[in-house]
């Protein structure tokens, strides 16, 4: 397969998984994290899943994921902290789902691009 068709194929199972998330209802996950975060084109350009109510995003779209694109977390007290897990670092707090998916978009890591059809050893 030529790169520019791994390329099309990998964008195709991004947009087909953004369709999926966008549609899940509030007993999955609060349905404006994955639109804020779809608002944001370098964001939308990565694959989604949903854990435990939570919005995650991969630079590619097979398991193991990767865990390097910071993640938001709802506090109990309202707002967000957002981490890396990849090295655990604290990103920062917002007090806004917007605020935490620019802190997001802000944060990528260097030579983040479309997300990669395959795993953490295809990029």
């Amino acid at each position: 397969m030529a790169d520019d068709e791994k390329s099309q194929n990998a964008q195709d199972i991004v947009v087909a998984e953004w369709a999926t998330v966008l549609a899940y209802g509030p007993e999955r996950v609060d349905p404006i994290v994955p639109r804020t975060a779809y608002g944001h084109p370098a964001l939308r350009e990565l694959f989604p899943m949903v854990g435990h109510g939570v919005l995650y995003l991969s630079r590619c779209t097979q398991y193991p994921w990767t865990h390097d694109v910071p993640t938001a977390f709802p506090q109990v007290a309202g707002g967000y902290r957002v981490r890396r897990e990849s090295d655990r670092s604290l990103v920062g707090m917002a007090g806004t789902v917007e605020e935490a998916y620019e802190l997001i978009a802000a944060n990528l890591p260097e030579d983040c691009g479309p997300a990669v059809d395959g795993t953490p050893d295809h990029l």
